[in-house]
């Protein structure tokens, strides 16, 4: 990958002057990306242009609009949809693996639009597993014409989102959620609320564009991945109707989908590990302090922890991948597994920001060098929600003497 440091000292790649311009309400026509390898290819190439226009984004508040374009016209917006719908078929559990590289591109390029596009592939996943085929065909067809997707599930500690029956046979929603990422610019979150009379959380989707949320802005005022816009929305007053409800009441905590789900984060954590990795050889390359034996010493630990979160990645996909994913026992040891991941990515991460940190020192920290914002960005995104709860299932799993091979 071309690097923002090296750029600053010979030519910069991917300029952003060279993108076209497309006028509001006639985007240029989507690459067709028909195999998971032609997705992790597309993803590939949008690496380094991401990392080129990363630092233009990196303002509280702001969104990677102009990435997504980008994202949209490679064809990346449905990779986890079927080749017959026009995806990628990313969504088979047997292409997991290059469902994970191609977030690791992705979150190497630019962690904020990482998290939103992992947001938005998770959505069209679970509506692929828990809506009709008519919900199915009609949001294949949203993400088609460029809608973005995303996840909202952490509820406001106030007052979190309920739904209220109407005698219409519609909902009236109540509440708010917080950590909405990519509220005001994403067109169809799927969210969870609690339903009337104790029946339990179900699932829907909030057709933003018709219905916009109330959006706080000032509760996003983050230590990293500022260009997220994760506001607080409050969702009262809107309605939805029957046709936006996703799946069973309780469906989106099932296992192992539910905790199983973490090794995409993981796999855009890992990528964000890994532009650090890129930066901080390409700043000793360009200083020549590539023979200082200390400085080996350090970028020899660093690979070899970036090449075990490689491991734990391909680990994580077989698991996924499993022929008898669906009884308890393989649901248990893929959840157990996804947890060992997630907490072992989480550690890679952290060393690897420590090893760049003495390579690099002071001067390396300095903007417009990447290094500080590669920082706040990955220390922020693994703050992902019960790290010792995740650390505590695994040992309890052992300690019962169970086994993570089918």
């Amino acid at each position: 990958m071309s690097t923002a440091f090296e750029s600053q000292l010979s030519v910069e790649l991917w300029p952003a002057t060279a993108e076209a311009v497309v006028p509001t309400g006639t985007p240029a026509a989507s690459a067709v990306l028909s195999t998971p390898g032609q997705a992790e290819s597309a993803a590939a190439k949008m690496a380094p242009r991401l990392f080129a226009q990363a630092a233009e984004t990196d303002v509280v508040g702001a969104f990677p609009s102009k990435e997504f374009d980008w994202m949209r016209k490679a064809g990346l917006l449905t990779a986890t949809l079927p080749a017959a719908m026009g995806g990628a078929g990313l969504q088979d559990p047997a292409a997991t693996l290059a469902l994970l590289r191609v977030l690791q591109h992705i979150g190497q390029g630019n962690l904020a639009v990482g998290r939103i596009y992992e947001g938005h592939l998770n959505a069209l996943l679970l509506i692929q597993q828990l809506g009709t085929p008519a919900q199915v065909k009609r949001y294949a067809a949203d993400a088609r014409a460029g809608l973005l997707f995303g996840v909202w599930n952490t509820e406001d500690p106030a007052e979190g989102v309920r739904l209220e029956a109407l005698a219409n046979g519609r909902y009236r929603l109540r509440g708010a959620k917080t950590f909405a990422s990519g509220a005001g610019h994403l067109q169809r979150p799927l969210i969870s609320g609690a339903l009337p009379d104790g029946q339990g959380w179900q699932l829907f989707v909030l057709p933003t564009d018709q219905q916009p949320p109330e959006l706080d802005r000032s509760f996003w005022r983050p230590l990293g991945m500022r260009a997220t816009a994760s506001f607080r929305a409050d969702l009262t007053d809107l309605e939805i109707g029957s046709e936006d409800l996703i799946g069973a009441p309780n469906s989106y905590y099932r296992q192992p989908g539910f905790s199983g789900g973490a090794i995409r984060f993981a796999a855009v954590q890992l990528g964000g590990a890994a532009a650090v990795f890129e930066e901080t050889h390409a700043f000793l390359r360009v200083l020549g302090r590539t023979d200082d034996p200390y400085q080996r010493q350090r970028l020899g630990e660093m690979a070899i922890a970036l090449e075990s979160g490689q491991q734990w990645l391909r680990g994580a996909a077989e698991h996924a991948a499993r022929p008898d994913a669906t009884t308890p026992e393989a649901a248990e040891a893929t959840v157990a597994y996804a947890n060992m991941t997630r907490t072992a990515i989480e550690t890679i991460c952290l060393t690897m920001l420590q090893l760049a940190e003495r390579s690099v020192g002071a001067r390396g920290l300095l903007q417009p060098l990447p290094f500080e914002r590669l920082h706040r960005d990955l220390t922020h995104y693994l703050r992902q929600p019960a790290p010792d709860g995740s650390l505590a299932d695994v040992g309890r799993f052992v300690l019962e003497g169970k086994s993570f091979v089918s």
